[in-house]
């Protein structure tokens, strides 16, 4: 119940302190409603502002001005605060710098309002300096709000007291509940700014509202917690609503209004009791039903002006669901189904073989043929409404892979058959070694062991593998060197060599020949011959041979003339048994023994030319220096043209 001190209240006087508050009852819609506009800077001139104010039309007016923003910037060297919006963020409000006496800045009559009835009065001010402008010691706005008769007699007032500055923009609502005489008049807000003006004392104003205010308006819905219930469509729900009326109204009547999806508030018709029971049938449409029950004194009802109205209740019918449901088939056998729900909130599903599993996106794991077919999944919102849709996956079977032989033994460099089956289509991996990595049957030669692995795919693109291993045993390669050259009587050793294992290795013929059971045996031929080096393998991989020639030069003969004229007959001076004596040197001389032509270790004939240049026909005296058994062979060459 109302405080004792609101209800003696005598017409026409000043309102008491307990008064001096925002109505603690509850509110009727705004019967006044100044926002001041909206649309681009400036707004219009205020017809309602006392005359001792002067409008501009630019942001940041001087002292004793007033004017009309959307926002407001940088005013006074940003002494003031940046305002980009006025207290709701979509219209205009009064940006007022005060006078530098107190007087009143805002002056507005309100026509209309009810006998005998108690209202709202209520606005929102910000006060605009930063804390630290004036060095902090600004002037505060300090502002009595005035209820009048139109004949100048102060029905009630109430003083906000200083306002003072904070560190970011702050609107603050001011406000407190009067009651009018039993005829009903038209009152005259007044507002008075008892602070001087200078620096300081600057405010923005916005958002008056007269509201009915009446007791205290309780709403409930029977067996329900709340008074905002979501029920869902096409389900026969009733609900009864009642509404605790608190004492205040001598002889209240009462009213239910109702309203959809926020459109205007409309009057049920009968429903004049603090309880009301509504049906809402399974085929209401969906959407937002709000329920308020009007109180007002007797004979007073039909006028907005006059009566109160209690919080909504609303009753929101939810739409079921339009659930979704698809699926990644078809899939293979072995394979994992992916099923994927949207629509709702959390999701159910079954299928075939008793399959049950919840949420949007379910795997079916090492699907099978037999869990082929239709998936259902139960979709609930938030407000536990539901929908329902399936979706078929299809299931085909995969190919059985089989490949032969599974595995195998081979030589180096020796070929095997591979041979798969199962399937329209082959992918052998690895391919290397293989004739062809896309075939059921390539040939393959490894290189080495290798595991090939074969993908077969049936014409529904589901697949298999198989594998085959296969070991691969180094065969052994003989190598029995480099031909050698050499002079009668002399020994030379073979280098002979194996590569990959073996069992056995020898030499042949066995003329001539130290030891045929070592890779470098030492062999003095009398005549040119070849030796054959035999390599038997392990493993059973065979035998490998290779041969190497030994010629055999009966001395050293040096010739002593040749013609390099250009007929081609005997053309250089060659010396090939040289060849049999590796790091020899050979030097010959002309007449004033400069060098004319030399050879180191590399055995090369003359062709009678010096830096290009033919010599001269003539007797020219050669050296050569024979190394193992050292020994210096000297002579004579004759070029002849």
């Amino acid at each position: 119940m109302l405080s004792k001190c609101f209800y003696s209240l005598l017409l026409f006087i000043i309102s008491l302190p307990c008064n001096a508050q925002l109505c603690q009852g509850s509110l009727g819609d705004p019967i006044i409603n100044i926002t001041f506009g909206s649309g681009s800077n400036p707004g219009a001139p205020l017809s309602a502002a006392a005359t001792g104010y002067t409008f501009v039309t630019n942001d940041c007016p001087p002292d004793g001005f007033y004017t009309v923003r959307s926002n407001s910037n940088s005013c006074f060297g940003n002494t003031w605060h940046s305002l980009p919006s006025d207290h709701t963020g979509n219209g205009y409000f009064m940006l007022v710098n005060a006078a530098l006496q107190p007087s009143a800045f805002y002056v507005d009559t309100v026509r209309g309002l009810c006998g005998n009835s108690t209202y709202e009065f209520a606005a929102w001010v910000l006060n605009i300096i930063l804390p630290s402008s004036c060095g902090g010691a600004s002037s505060q706005p300090d502002l009595t709000f005035f209820i009048e008769n139109t004949s100048g007699a102060i029905l009630a007032s109430y003083q906000t007291g200083k306002i003072p500055p904070t560190s970011s923009p702050t609107w603050n609502q001011y406000g407190f509940f009067f009651k009018t005489p039993a005829a009903g008049s038209d009152i005259v807000l007044r507002i008075v700014n008892n602070a001087v003006g200078g620096c300081g004392n600057d405010l923005a104003l916005d958002d008056i509202t007269f509201r009915p205010c009446g007791p205290l308006l309780t709403p409930s819905v029977n067996g329900q917690s709340t008074n905002q219930i979501n029920i869902c469509e096409g389900i026969n729900r009733s609900f009864t609503f009642n509404c605790n009326v608190s004492g205040g109204f001598n002889n209240p009547s009462f009213i239910w209004q109702q309203r959809f999806n926020g459109n205007s508030w409309t009057d049920i018709p009968g429903a004049n009791t603090t309880s009301l029971s509504r049906n809402f049938p399974a085929t209401s449409a969906v959407g937002n039903y709000e329920y308020r029950l009007n109180v007002a004194e007797a004979g007073n009802l039909g006028s907005p002006q006059c009566k109160i109205s209690s919080p909504p209740i609303s009753v929101i019918i939810n739409a079921n669901p339009i659930v979704t449901a698809s699926n990644n088939g078809p899939v293979c056998a072995g394979s994992t189904g992916m099923l994927s729900a949207g629509g709702a909130a959390s999701y159910s599903w079954t299928g075939p073989g008793s399959f049950a599993a919840s949420g949007p996106d379910v795997p079916v794991t090492n699907i099978q043929p037999s869990q082929a077919g239709t998936y259902s999944v139960l979709g609930t919102t938030s407000f536990g409404c539901i929908g329902n849709a399936s979706t078929g996956i299809a299931v085909n079977a995969g190919p059985i892979a089989v490949v032969s032989p599974a595995s195998s033994v081979i030589c180096q460099r020796d070929s095997i058959r591979l041979q798969a089956s199962g399937g329209v289509r082959y992918l052998w991996l690895p391919s290397n070694g293989l004739s062809s990595d896309s075939i059921s049957n390539p040939t393959a030669i490894p290189s080495s062991s290798v595991t090939y692995k074969v993908i077969v795919s049936n014409s529904a693109g589901c697949s298999d593998t198989a594998q085959t291993a296969i070991t691969v045993y180094e065969r052994a390669l003989a190598a029995a060197g480099p031909d050698k050259l050499i002079v009668k009587g002399q020994t030379t050793a073979l280098d002979g060599s194996i590569i990959g294992t073996y069992k056995s290795f020898t030499w042949s013929p066995l003329m001539n020949i130290t030891n045929s059971q070592t890779l470098n045996p030492l062999v003095n031929p009398v005549a040119d011959i070849t030796y054959v080096l035999d390599v038997l393998s392990n493993n059973g991989c065979g035998k490998s041979s290779d041969s190497v020639s030994v010629k055999v030069f009966n001395g050293i003969f040096i010739p002593n003339a040749f013609t390099p004229n250009g007929d081609g007959i005997n053309p250089t001076w060659s010396i090939p048994a040289l060849n049999a004596f590796p790091g020899f040197e050979l030097r010959v001389f002309d007449r004033f023994g400069q060098v004319v032509f030399e050879n180191k270790n590399f055995n090369v004939p003359w062709n009678g030319r010096y830096k290009g240049q033919d010599v001269s026909p003539g007797v020219y005296v050669y050296i050569i220096n024979l190394p193992k058994p050292q020994r210096i062979l000297k002579g004579t060459v004759m070029v002849l043209r």
